[in-house]
């Protein structure tokens, strides 16, 4: 394409030179319709420069970005599609989502693993959730375990596995959900409380901060999960007129602090009680959390932002984002920017500024409302998706995207699943390293070309995601965070393939590196 548009404007240059040599030569007559013809094609010509100028000045996207989706499972909102599944139709669903969401360019699954004090997994902590198999505590029959199911699958697709645990929801009906016997809220009935229709584990009781923190490490020292995931939900949204019943609670440890700041210190212990032990005990494993879209409005804080939400982050779910990123409590922060761009009491331009404002060097991914797609307002609009991925990819502070939930990808919304595949993901994207995680480069692989057929090894101590393949233009070095990605192969130390089933013209070079688990890649070896 560049030749023929070099190819282009060379030409037509000689012919505007052409025409005016010629023009001398001819009849008045006939050099005023040439004239005219060059004026023509001169504007043309600039027009076409000027695009031509732009197409060429924007910046290439980066081979680096976090492209992920939700995967609910409370009400079965994303997967099992119901109850009671059998397990040949529970892990054939998980397998025609893992492959649409491959197939979408995206490289992560942030999936919901403990709804509500329950598990996908075999626990000695909590039971085994209603949500798999109709009642809980029942195991699922044949026996098999989900979450080694799900992460073995994700990790085939060269995408990463982030367990999503809810830390303080407890029961989500009081009058319809199902509670084993076995269930927490039986052995320890004086951790909780009721507000609404739901049951909560309270925040204030230094016990319940324990279990938490006891059932994240006993997941992390048995699955090779890459991350950890909480969501907005720690103190519950407030319902008018009803106060969250911790009085008992907070005359027993609020030493004194007003409540507001005690539930505050409540929510700051648990998230920091966490982060210490992912990382004594698995620093691999990356901690995230999707907060609530607004962390203050500006009329509460001159820190704020330009919003005017009914209910925020700090002074209604208690949880100060801030700092916990200013304190480095956690790896990567996920805002719910579900509102569309020029929404008046809470845009989305205006809060992606401000949240790249205060990110404090941690990886800051944004939470897209995909589910409102074709609601009222901007989400009715078909660029409005395309146009908050184009604004993100202009902050060099944003590192990535997450997408609530996966069933509203099954439609194609709005032509979006198109739009991912063939345009904004059509390219493979490593999620970006975490220097503070692990800043050491893998050792490059071993390598035997045989004719067509490429043999890699990779002989380090480490467990490695597996290699990654670019190709570049001929004569051209390498860049890896520009030189485009061909293809990631994901979990083994060893990769063999044909080089000429490569769909790479033969002049591009080709290089090809080793990608370790908290995406640092080695040093690229060119085989061509």
């Amino acid at each position: 394409m560049l030749i023929k548009h070099n190819y282009f404007f060379r030409n037509e240059y000689a012919f505007f030179i052409t025409l005016i040599i010629k023009s001398k030569k001819v009849a008045p007559l006939k050099r005023a319709s040439y004239l005219r013809h060059m004026k023509y094609c001169l504007s043309l010509f600039v027009l076409l420069a000027f695009f031509w100028n732009v197409l060429h000045a924007q910046k290439p996207v980066s081979n680096y970005e976090f492209r992920a989706v939700w995967v609910a499972t409370v009400e079965n909102i994303d997967w099992p599609s119901k109850r009671g599944l059998s397990v040949e139709d529970q892990k054939a669903e998980f397998i025609r989502l893992a492959d649409m969401h491959q197939r979408l360019g995206m490289n992560a699954l942030i999936v919901q693993i403990r709804p509500v004090a329950d598990a996908f997994f075999p626990s000695s902590y909590e039971p085994w959730s209603e949500y798999l198999t109709g009642k809980q505590g029942a195991p699922p029959v044949p026996y098999y375990d989900p979450l080694a199911f799900m992460i073995e699958e994700t990790h085939k697709r060269g995408m990463e596995f982030h367990a999503w645990l809810n830390p303080y929801r407890a029961v989500f009906n009081i009058n319809k959900s199902s509670i084993a016997p076995s269930h927490i809220t039986k052995i320890h009935p004086e951790w909780f409380v009721t507000y609404g229709d739901k049951k909560y584990f309270d925040p204030g009781i230094p016990e319940v901060r324990r279990h938490v923190v006891n059932v994240v490490k006993d997941l992390i020292n048995r699955y090779p999960l890459d991350g950890i995931h909480m969501d907005d939900y720690f103190y519950p949204y407030k319902i008018s007129g009803k106060e969250f019943p911790d009085q008992k609670s907070f005359q027993q440890y609020g030493r004194g602090m007003k409540r507001d700041d005690w539930r505050r210190s409540n929510c700051d212990s648990i998230i920091k009680n966490l982060y210490e032990a992912i990382r004594a005990s698995n620093p691999s494993v990356k901690f995230g959390i999707s907060p609530f879209g607004v962390w203050r409005n500006k009329d509460k804080d001159p820190m704020g932002s330009n919003t005017r939400a009914g209910q925020t982050n700090y002074d209604d779910l208690y949880a100060d984002i801030l700092l916990w990123l200013k304190n480095g409590w956690m790896d990567y922060v996920l805002p719910q920017l579900y509102w569309e761009r020029g929404f008046n009491l809470a845009d989305y331009d205006v809060l992606l500024d401000w949240w790249n404002e205060n990110s404090y060097g941690r990886h800051l991914y944004i939470g897209h409302g995909i589910y409102r797609a074709g609601a009222k307002g901007g989400w009715s609009r078909k660029d409005e998706l395309p146009e908050q991925i184009q604004l993100l990819r202009k902050f060099p502070t944003t590192h990535g995207s997450a997408y609530f939930s996966s069933k509203s990808f099954n439609n194609n919304p709005n032509g979006w699943n198109d739009s991912l595949k063939n345009n904004y993901y059509a390219r493979p994207a490593i999620i970006p390293p975490m220097p503070w995680v692990d800043a050491v480069a893998p050792d490059a692989p071993k390598w035997s070309l045989k004719g067509d057929v490429l043999q890699m090894k990779y002989e380090g101590a480490e467990a490695i995601k597996g290699y990654v393949l670019y190709h570049s233009e001929a004569g051209k070095g390498f860049d890896a965070t520009y030189t485009p990605i061909y293809k990631i192969y994901s979990g083994k130390s060893s990769l063999q393939l044909n080089i000429r089933e490569l769909i790479i013209p033969l002049q591009n070079h080709i290089w090809i590196a080793v990608l370790d688990r908290n995406n640092n890649i080695s040093d690229p070896i060119k085989i061509r």
